[in-house]
């Protein structure tokens, strides 16, 4: 699945982050009103209207729910429990009061069926195309994406996107990756962490998947250049899942005009490498954005699958990496068995040989311990489809034109398939692992995340030379944790490090 750094900006944005959720708030609460009483019945009126499909006949048996307020429907209920850390409670409300198959919503302005449990993720990733396709909300492309370029159905941009991505992200092209990835995050660390007694995880693991991405997928090394990217990039992210209202001081605002910067800048460097290709007649492609554009793919194409690509392999990766730290700090014996594990692997290179892809083959529990960990905080919400006909699920109609939305908050912290679901035990990933379709991370079918290959080289790797390098301790074991729309730490989880041969 998809999907789809930052350290100046994350630091200021901690320092300011009360403030602006207070703010926001209040913006959101007010807008509310305003809707509510000022045009409350024009919107009413075309939002029954659109759900009931515009005209007489039988009334489907819909899935139970409530749409909430006119346009904005549930959309702040949901934002509202992401950002107090606790997302999954907005499902299990509703699971419990209408039905734990299947309920409606309306979230981002568009009536929604939220499939739950791991039939009805089977049913999503496997009716594919047959029942529902690929889409991505009004809000999340206008902040993201050029709207010129994109129509109301993503099914053929997701499509061409994996034509160009397998190249890059089977395994066979992964192992090439894994040296690079290894001596970039011997330097980030020698940089970054080395100079310093106490850090912050959060940003610093955005710094490194970001500065990865850049240098694996645009060929781009430069700091300042990066930097360029990484700062929009986090503010327009921040925005993704936010009350869709484009009004000065929003958080959707924010995400919108970073959005734009973000367009402008991919622009003037995919026309640069298009330029460098044609002067120097190049033929074999240096990257992704080489291999697009050698197929013909417009700069503006290029721009809107690269932002994709960008969410669905950095910023969920360095949350997986954030919260990996801050769970090895809680667990005293899993960290010496991950510890002991990467320490073997050490001990079996030469000094200075760079990881390789056998290396990461003999991390078995440390991946254990990630996959266990992306169920308690799990990087990414879910993903979107549309019913592109009429059908049935549980009983009851899905109209063609409504949204479907899967969330991992329906299986990964549910009893009916992880016993004990609050408790940190990596071995359920051990042997067989979860029961098919409880577990999803990375999604599933053909809408499958396109980072899944390539996000456990980056974690594991970073890992690694995490590990064989320092040890660490929380500085706020307390630490409240949000969901914008991924798990955020709100201090970017400091800790206090030390050498590990000390």
């Amino acid at each position: 699945m998809h999907p789809f750094s930052i350290s100046v900006f994350i630091a200021t944005k901690m320092k300011l982050a009360a403030a602006m959720d207070a703010f926001d708030s209040l913006m959101s609460y007010l807008l509310h009103l305003v809707l509510l009483y000022v045009s409350a019945g024009l919107f009413y009126f075309l939002y029954k209207h659109k759900s009931s499909g515009g005209g007489g006949g039988v009334t489907p048996n819909l899935p139970p729910g409530k749409k909430g307020l006119p346009y904005i429907g549930e959309t702040l209920d949901f934002v509202l429990a992401s950002r107090r850390g606790t997302p999954e409670k907005f499902v299990t409300d509703r699971t419990t009061k209408y039905s734990p198959d299947v309920f409606r919503t309306s979230l981002l302005g568009e009536d929604m069926a939220v499939f739950c449990g791991a039939a009805g993720n089977k049913f999503l990733f496997s009716g594919q195309n047959k029942y529902v396709t690929s889409w991505w909300p009004d809000s999340i492309k206008k902040a993201l994406m050029d709207p010129s370029s994109v129509d109301n159905s993503s099914k053929e941009e997701s499509t061409k996107l994996r034509a160009y991505l397998p190249p890059f992200l089977k395994p066979e092209s992964l192992q090439h990756f894994i040296p690079v990835m290894d001596i970039m995050a011997k330097e980030h660390l020698d940089q970054h962490w080395s100079p310093y007694n106490e850090v912050q995880v959060f940003p610093l693991s955005k710094k490194y998947t970001f500065a990865l991405a850049c240098r694996l997928f645009m060929s781009v090394t430069d700091d300042s250049e990066i930097e360029n990217f990484a700062k929009p990039f986090a503010l327009a992210t921040a925005g993704l899942m936010s009350v869709p209202i484009d009004l000065p001081g929003t958080t959707f605002n924010r995400a919108v005009k970073a959005g734009r910067l973000i367009r402008q800048r991919l622009l003037a460097l995919i026309t640069k490498k298009k330029n460098e290709i044609l002067e120097k007649g190049k033929r074999v492609a240096s990257d992704l954005v080489d291999s697009m554009l050698m197929d013909g793919m417009t700069e503006v194409e290029i721009g809107n699958k690269i932002v994709g690509f960008f969410i669905a392999s950095h910023d969920t990766t360095s949350t997986a990496i954030t919260f990996i730290v801050s769970y090895l700090s809680d667990y005293p014996e899993v960290y010496n068995r991950v510890l002991e594990e990467q320490m073997e692997v050490l001990r079996c290179k030469e000094a200075g040989e760079p990881l390789r892809w056998e290396d990461i083959q003999k991390m078995k529990y440390t991946w254990c311990v990630a996959c266990e960990v992306m169920r308690l905080a799990a990087p990414a919400n879910g993903s979107f489809r549309e019913a592109i006909t009429d059908f049935t699920y549980a009983g009851y109609t899905i109209p063609k034109g409504w949204k479907a939305f899967w969330m991992v908050h329906t299986t990964h912290k549910n009893p009916k398939y992880f016993p004990d679901p609050e408790r940190f035990d990596p071995s359920r990933f051990e042997g067989n692992g979860p029961a098919p379709y409880s577990f999803v991370p990375f999604g599933g079918g053909p809408r499958m995340c396109p980072g899944k290959e390539y996000a456990p080289l980056e974690i594991l790797t970073f890992i690694h030379n995490l590990l064989t390098t320092f040890k660490w301790v929380k500085l706020n074991p307390n630490e409240k944790i949000s969901y914008i729309p991924s798990p955020i730490p709100k201090e970017g989880l400091p800790i206090k490090i030390q050498p590990l041969l000390n």
